[in-house]
Order: C-alpha cells, then structure tokens, then sequence
C-alpha cells in the first residue's frame, strides 16, 4: 500500500471536480478523501501505487469538462489505514490561489429537463448542475462551498439536498443546486414579459451577470424608442435568437462561429449579415456585421421560447454606466427605460457584461472580454510579484498578478464616468480577495491626465508607468505566452507618447522589459484634442492641410476657426494616430462627421469596404515613417471621379497593410527579427487585420494576433501587468 498527498491547481471549484475525483478513486478502490481549500483541490489518496499513478493521470488527461487543471503536485507519505473514500469539508486556512471558474451556460442535460413536462424542474428557471450554471457572479468568497455564495439564502429541500449527497448524480456537490420547492423564484410573471414584448414593449430582464434590456429585435418602433430612452443613436445593439438555426437565418454562420455562439461561454458573436434580413434596420445601422448569441441561462431560453423570435438584448445600463445588477438599483436607474421588469431573488454578487467574440483567421478572438471569461487566469510563464495594473480610460479592465498568472477582469467601462469608476473599485476588491492578492505595486499609463492613473496614484502604492503601445505589445506577447523581442505595430485611436505627442500609428521594437519606437505615421494636426475624436471632419481638414488639398469640400460649422487652428498650430497636437486617420477618410467620403460612439466613423468605413478590391492607394514610406498625403490626394481623386465607397475603402485598407509590410520589412532588415505583433483596437478591424496578416505571413514574418484578450484597450492591464512584473521580478 502507498499514500500520496495531490494537490491540484487551476479552475478545479465548482466545476464538478471533486465529485469527479470521488467517483474515479472508488473505481480504483482508492480510500481517503477530497477537498477544497483556498489554493484549490486536495487529494489524501490511499491504496495500490497503480493505482494512484491511474488518479494522478486521469486527472491530468481527462479532467471534467469545465475544469482547468494548471498544475498536479504529489507528496509521498506514511500509509495510515484511511477511511473510505469522502468529499470532506473545505480548508479555509491555506494561502489562495485557487482559480473560481467563470458563469457557465446551461448543459444540454439540464436544458432538457427545463423542457420535460415530466421532470419536476420542468419550466423551472434556476436549473443547474454541476457542468453549468452561475459561477463568478455568486461567489463572495473562497474555498467554493455554497455557504460563501449568494445561493446560502436558499436551503435545500430533501430532493435537492439528497442529490447534492449522492455520488451518482450530477448535482452531487453542485453548490448553487435548487429546484421550485427550495431555490430562487421570479418575483414577476415571465408570461407577462413576454405578452408585453409582443406588444412593442421594453422589458428589464435580470441576467446572470447584471440586467438586459429587452425588445423585439424585428419591430423598428420598438428599438427606435430603446434607442432614444437610453441615448444610444447609433451604437449596435445584439440580438439573442432561441437557436442556431434561427440566427443562421439572419447571419452566415460556419463551424467555428456555430462552436462559439453554442459553447459554454455564451459571448456574443460578430457575424457576417445575410441580405433580406427580419431584422430591424435601426438593429445595427450602416453595419454590415451582427452581434448575435444563444440564451445564457434558463430563464433566457423560458423567455426566447415563448416569445418565438429574437430579442434585442443590451446591456441593462444608461449610456455608458456599469450594468444594474441588483433589484433596486434597476428599478432606479432603468425606470425610465423599461416598460416591465422581469426580476428574480437570486442576488449578482459581482456584476458582468457579456463577453463579445468574433472568428477570424481560424480564431475565435476576443473583442470584449466577460462573462463566460472571467476571472479565468492567462499564463505568464514567470513568477511575478503581487501587483495591480490599472489599463487604459476607455474600455477598462483592470489586471493582477498572482504567483506566474494573470488575472484580467471583465470589462469595466471608460473611466470618465462616475459610476464606472465605482464599479473599478469594486472590481478590484472582489478579485484581490477571491485570489488572496495584496499588490506591493500599481502600473499605469504614462498619460498624467488619465482617470486610471488617478486611481493608481490613490492606492498608495509604488508606481510604475508603462507607454501606451508598448502595453499593447506587451499584451499580445502575454495573451500568445512569448516573452522575445518583436517588431511590434500598435496602432490605435489615441495613447500618449513619451515625446508628450498623441501616439496612434507605431512601430516598435518591443519586449517585456522595454521598447524602441522605430516607425510611425507621419503626424498632423490633432485640432482640439478630443473634440477631433467626436468629430471625425476635424480630422478630415487636418489631413486635407498637410496633403495640400483644398478644404472647402468639409462643410461643417466652424472650418475656418478650426483650419485657423491646424496652420497655426494652435489648440492642436500632432498625432500619429491610425485611428484619426481612418476617422478622416470616413468623413471625407460623406459617411461620418459626427460620431457617437468610439470609433464609430472607422466601423463603418470597414463596413463599406469592399473586401475583394485588388488594388491599394500608394502609401509611400521613408525611413521607416508611413506617409498617408498621397492616399488623402488619391482619395479625394477617386471621390471626384464618382468612384464607390467600397472601392474607396478597399484600397485604403489595402493601401495601408502593404505599407505596413514595408515598414516591418524596413524594421527587420535593421534588426533581423521576423515575428511581428499586431494590437491595438485598429486590429479589430477585420479587413485591416486579415489583409496585414496575409502580407506579413506572405513575407515570411510570424504573426501574431490576439484572441484571448481583446487587441484594443481591454486588453491594455495585461500588457502593464506583464511589464510591470517582468521589470521588478526578483
């Protein structure tokens, strides 16, 4: 007989692994017991050394579906006649690294049940197993037992709590287990949620992660009223559909995409739209692509199914602040907005916006990461310090290091709000304490007025500015677990520069350690600072000046004090920024003037483009600087002469990733190196992205790109984090 001491590591709490641990160590007559503690699973296994060489390899190769096993430990001990083997009560007293798992999709299992008419949680909205079901929104704490989640205000019936007991079944140690009889209960009628959406109606309804606001997706009235309610002209909204088969009769759908939009995740996913759509126009207006995804909880596919169409389903929010998540605070902040309320007493204890993916280049690629992704750990390959990484003003998460990983948050929102600035904080307690993390340091942007570096200044803790795009960069090596220096192409809308300048259009020479910036775009004028970002036809005249055209084609009010501006050099910086010159283009082929959204003007300039256009603008490039005039003179050309705008835009996009070729070639000839890093949020252009790649790769650099994290500024933490710890590992 021999005994071994395992302890597992990784995303091993609440998902079915000790129940799964018990089951394979009484088939391999193994006695002892499994628990949790706050540093994840513990095995005290007894028996034949075959036979624990089975259980240490099962779980190393066949571990449950949701789990994540980083890493398996094993400490030889003294033989003790162990009792049989048992689940035992957790261990709070160790040190945590223990992973909680994200909110998981209803399993295919339980969904059949919720439509059983035989099965007592028949139509029950709350059903969940130990494969599926609310994670991180319920967890307050750490080991993961019921009692530390917002579920310990429900005590379980004789029924429930005899499958929680029972090793053969599937709820056995499911902690957030219920049934109508003992667990959460809708506080309203959902008949009567979906009587009103039929009607034309705006429904609240509570989530898994905080609350969407609901309407019929094909009725223009009703997402036009969504629209002006919450203040959101423009930006698209998702569409939830009751099943694949009815979101394939909206958008092309192919395997990977079908593989996203089904899994456990639940994100929503950027589909390519079909002609002849049902959809409302005002859905996702001057879009070609569609946010679409699949019910993420029962009571989503309760609502879905009796209503028998798609739903628009937005984040339950004002205009820019975090989601409401309790009861009260939506009945508040939404009670101008919703029409009905469809709430439940299942408290969210940390709130979550969905997820939003899209698959490119073979891919699935994150674009918002949420629910369904945090607070999964991302791998950094090095023991790091204890430290907290504050991301960017728009589109912020936030970031820890804990031992050799990384823990990114959901998305936070843009920082100039109040409320989001709120939500940060809370964010950051509920991670520090779930993962036991106490940061001995704070990395932040370089930018002096951004509200994120504030909010680092006001831990008290040592700080460590990182550059913008190095960060970018620095987020790719991370989110593709490489640490070598790489040609480095952060392009993006803003980030500041160390020379004080508005950087945008870079290239780098980069690893984690530091950056040299090699290339750029030609600068112009950025006129009014980010006034220019809200209105792209500042950035059009800018561009217009330095290409020496003439600027009476920009019609808006104000051009002569603005123009004043750029050739005086007054209230204007230079910026080399991508973004700014996609935002001119737009506007000087009459698309948008105006934006109210961030980077709405170059959305939909992507959105135009035609993708198979095979030629490209000259865009010349002179040591090592990109020169956009002759692309702005080529355009304004190819406008007078009544070319289409997908032509236009096709070889704009065209133009520009061959020029980013040329650059790397030019950057590699220097320092011989041939893998390049693509990131910012221009890379989340798909056409951009897709024709860069292809060049690159034609070149014979190896790309990469992100997907676990998005490439824009919600991926921005990591790259701090990943600095900030290399730079100060002991």
């Amino acid at each position: 007989m021999a005994r071994r001491v395992l302890r597992v590591r990784g995303t091993v709490q609440g998902v079915g692994f000790r129940p799964f641990v018990y089951r394979t160590a009484l088939e391999l007559g193994l006695r002892g017991g499994v628990w949790n503690d706050a540093d994840g699973v513990v095995i005290d296994a007894e028996g034949t050394a075959e036979a624990l060489d089975a259980l240490a390899c099962r779980i190393r190769e066949a571990p449950p579906p949701r789990a994540r096993v980083e890493a398996v430990e094993a400490v030889e001990a003294a033989p003790a006649s162990l009792g049989p083997f048992a689940i035992r009560a957790s261990d709070d007293g160790a040190p945590a690294s223990a992973r909680v798992s994200p909110d998981l999709a209803p399993c295919a299992t339980c969904l059949a049940e919720l439509e059983d008419p035989r099965d007592r949680r028949f139509g029950y909205p709350f059903t969940n197993c130990t494969d599926c079901g609310p994670r991180y929104s319920i967890v307050r704490d750490v080991p993961y037992d019921r009692p530390r989640t917002t579920m310990a205000a429900f005590t379980m019936c004789p029924a429930c709590q005899g499958e929680y007991d029972d090793p053969r079944s599937r709820r056995f140690h499911a902690q957030p287990n219920a049934c109508p009889a003992c667990g959460p209960r809708l506080e309203s009628a959902l008949e009567a949620a979906i009587a009103a959406l039929r009607e034309g109606a705006i429904v609240a309804v509570k989530g898994v992660g905080g609350f969407h606001l609901a309407c019929d997706a094909r009725s223009a009235g009703a997402v036009r009223r969504l629209r002006e309610r919450k203040n959101r002209p423009h930006k698209p909204f998702a569409v939830m559909f009751p099943d694949l088969g009815a979101v394939a009769r909206e958008a092309e759908v192919d395997g990977r995409e079908a593989a996203a939009l089904q899994g456990s995740r639940r994100p929503i996913v950027l589909l390519r739209r079909k002609t002849g759509t049902t959809l409302a126009s005002e859905v996702a207006p001057g879009l070609r692509e569609l946010g679409a995804f699949l019910p993420g909880t029962p009571l989503h596919h309760l609502l879905l199914r009796g209503f028998e169409g798609p739903l628009v389903m937005t984040s339950g929010n004002r205009s820019e602040e975090p989601i409401a998540a309790a009861n009260e605070e939506a009945l508040e902040r939404l009670g101008g907005i919703a029409d009905l309320f469809l709430l439940h007493d299942r408290d969210i204890h940390m709130r979550a916006d969905d997820s939003v993916t899209r698959v490119e280049l073979g891919r699935e690629r994150v674009v918002r990461r949420a629910r369904g992704h945090v607070p999964e750990a991302i791998p950094l390959g090095f023991e790091a310090p204890p430290l907290l990484a504050v991301g960017a003003d728009l589109k912020n998460a936030l970031c820890l290091t804990t031992g050799d990983a990384a823990i990114l948050s959901q998305h936070v929102g843009d920082l100039e709000h109040f409320e989001a600035q709120r939500f940060f904080g809370e964010v950051r307690e509920n991670l520090e304490r779930l993962f036991r993390v106490a940061p001995t340091l704070a990395a932040h942007d370089l930018h002096p007025g951004y509200h994120s570096t504030a909010l680092a200044r006001r831990t008290g803790l040592p700080l460590q500015g990182v550059q913008h795009h190095h960060a970018h960069i620095a987020a790719c090596l991370a989110d593709n677990g490489r640490r070598e220096r790489v040609i480095g192409v952060a392009w993006d809308g803003t980030g500041y520069g160390d020379d004080g300048s508005v950087w945008g259009g870079e290239f780098l020479v980069a690893d984690l350690a530091g950056f040299e910036r090699l290339g750029r775009i030609r600068p112009v004028a950025l006129p009014g600072g980010d006034a220019a970002v809200r209105e792209p036809w500042r950035m059009a005249l800018s561009h217009l000046v330095a290409a020496g055209l003439p600027t009476t084609s920009v019609g808006q009010p104000g051009r002569t004090t603005v123009e004043a501006m750029i050739r005086d050099g007054i209230g204007s910086v230079p910026t080399s920024s991508a973004g700014r010159l996609f935002d001119a283009v737009a506007s000087l082929v009459g698309l948008r003037h105006v934006a109210t959204y961030e980077g709405q003007a170059a959305i939909e300039l992507e959105a135009v483009s035609d993708e198979d256009e095979d030629e490209a603008y000259r865009v010349p490039v002179s040591a090592l600087e990109l020169d956009p005039r002759p692309l702005i003179q080529a355009v304004a050309l190819d406008l007078s002469r009544g070319l289409s705008l997908g032509v236009i835009g096709g070889r704009v996009h065209r133009g520009l990733a061959l020029a980013i070729g040329q650059v790397c070639r030019g950057i590699r000839e220097h320092t011989g190196l041939e893998v390049v890093a693509l990131s910012g949020g221009c890379f989340q252009n798909r056409l951009l992205t897709r024709l860069a790649e292809q060049h690159l790769r034609a070149d014979g650099f190896e790309v990469l790109l992100h997907s676990r994290v998005p490439a824009g500024d919600g991926g921005i933490a990591l790259g701090q984090a990943a600095v900030a710890a290399w730079r100060t590992r002991g």
